[in-house]
């Protein structure tokens, strides 16, 4: 009974003073509460237009024909791109295309009409500005449809036909309908900012922590915690203190971000929040363990900024959400296996994004389990090392502190 007692005062101990820190630590308050609070409501901002609209294009038109004519006036008309101009050659569509006055251009060549006319198939150059993929995809799926459209009327107007119905038919013998699964608006922002949240949750922790874990080797901190880790048991209560204080705050920052900013600018929120709680409470008890980890690591609280920022984009990539999952190389997904946002990216998308529930996501949820109770034992392994290094210095200090005072008697 004495033992249970003293291991929850110690951890209790441990969770009091680790609040502490953080509360007066300007640069760790910043990456736990402004960071996560702020970061989201900005990236949500700048995404919530879903899709680009009037991409600027420059028309080479050669044929000068009414059909010409026609293509140019219904792409002008769609909501995705905006005729700027025309240009006399390529050449000078090219130099509105270097100096992105333009992101695209239409070819109409010379023999378009006169293809037409002699039932042969006539083409359209699109050539885009493909540093930009939303604006490409405006551009050339607004010539694909504009051009699809054209034809169909060609066809129904060559064609000797009675009814309007007979038209409809020679025109789409098949009546495709298209539904965008998981995605209704096709935005831009529903597809990728799920993804973004869940990572921000790992990323803050990680900087937070290593902040944290910088400053106290900076001021030598560790040997507060001798008298606890007096024993082997010592570790688990310094860890699970210290875990209980990021968990406490970001038990609330992570309702907040996948049940609050999904819901303020309408991106596709189906999943059930008890499921969510369930799955996100190994994700966050990983991304803590892992980033008591990675902090073992951080010598200066500058150093841990630069990492994070360097590998945040690439995380993002080994996710398998921008970047097809198949199309990983095998050794680059081993690399993503190491990192929590992996599965807690994937998991949390089939959930709230496709309305999956707890067993469709059973192989991550396991993995989450998995990976936090290996970073948990990294941990405490690494926070003993600590302490042993702390002791050993505080050894030193009385030897040399004893060896003094010998001196000058």
């Amino acid at each position: 009974m004495n033992r249970i007692s003293e291991a929850i005062h110690d951890t209790c101990y441990i969770w009091w003073d680790e609040m502490k820190q953080v509360v007066k630590d300007e640069g760790v308050l910043i990456f736990f509460i402004l960071v996560p609070l702020l970061y989201p409501l900005l990236y949500s901002w700048i995404y919530n237009n879903e899709v680009v609209r009037d991409v600027p294009v420059v028309v080479v038109d050669d044929c000068h024909s009414p059909l010409s004519r026609q293509f140019t006036r219904q792409c002008d008309a769609s909501p995705d791109v905006k005729v700027l101009s025309y240009a006399a050659d390529m050449d000078e569509a090219q130099s509105l295309l270097s100096r992105q006055v333009a992101r695209g251009i239409y070819y109409i060549p010379s023999d378009f009409e006169t293809r037409i006319n002699r039932m042969e198939q006539a083409t359209i150059g699109v050539y885009c500005d493909m540093s930009l993929m939303l604006a490409y995809k405006a551009i050339y799926m607004t010539a694909r449809l504009v051009s699809l459209e054209m034809g169909a009327d060609i066809q129904t107007k060559l064609g000797q036909h009675f009814t309007t119905r007979d038209e409809q038919i020679a025109a789409k013998p098949l009546q495709a309908e298209e539904v965008a699964m998981y995605n209704p608006t096709g935005g831009y922002g529903s597809f990728i900012i799920p993804a973004v949240l869940i990572l921000i949750i790992q990323q803050t922790l990680v900087l937070g922590i290593g902040l944290s874990a910088g400053t106290a080797r900076e001021r030598n901190r560790y040997r507060n915690l001798i008298p606890i880790s007096r024993h082997y048991n010592g570790m688990f209560r310094i860890v699970g203190g210290k875990a209980l204080c990021y968990f406490m705050i970001y038990a609330v920052l992570t309702a907040y971000l996948v049940l609050v900013v999904p819901r303020l600018f309408g991106f596709t929120s189906i999943g059930r929040w008890d499921q969510l709680a369930v799955f996100l409470l190994p994700y966050l008890l990983d991304c803590i363990f892992f980033g008591m980890v990675v902090s073992c690591m951080v010598r200066y609280r500058e150093n841990v900024m630069l990492l994070v920022v360097f590998i945040s984009i690439p995380l993002l990539f080994l996710t398998g959400v921008s970047w097809p999952q198949s199309s990983i190389p095998g050794f680059w997904q081993g690399i993503s296996w190491l990192f929590p946002s992996t599965f807690g990216v994937r998991g949390f998308i089939r959930i709230n994004e496709m309305g999956g529930t707890l067993s469709d996501v059973l192989p991550e949820y396991q993995v989450l389990w998995v990976q936090g109770l290996i970073y948990f034992i990294i941990a405490c392994l690494v926070y003993r090392y600590q302490i042993f290094l702390a002791r050993q210095d505080a050894r030193e200090r009385l030897s040399n502190i004893q060896q003094a005072s010998s001196q000058e008697e």
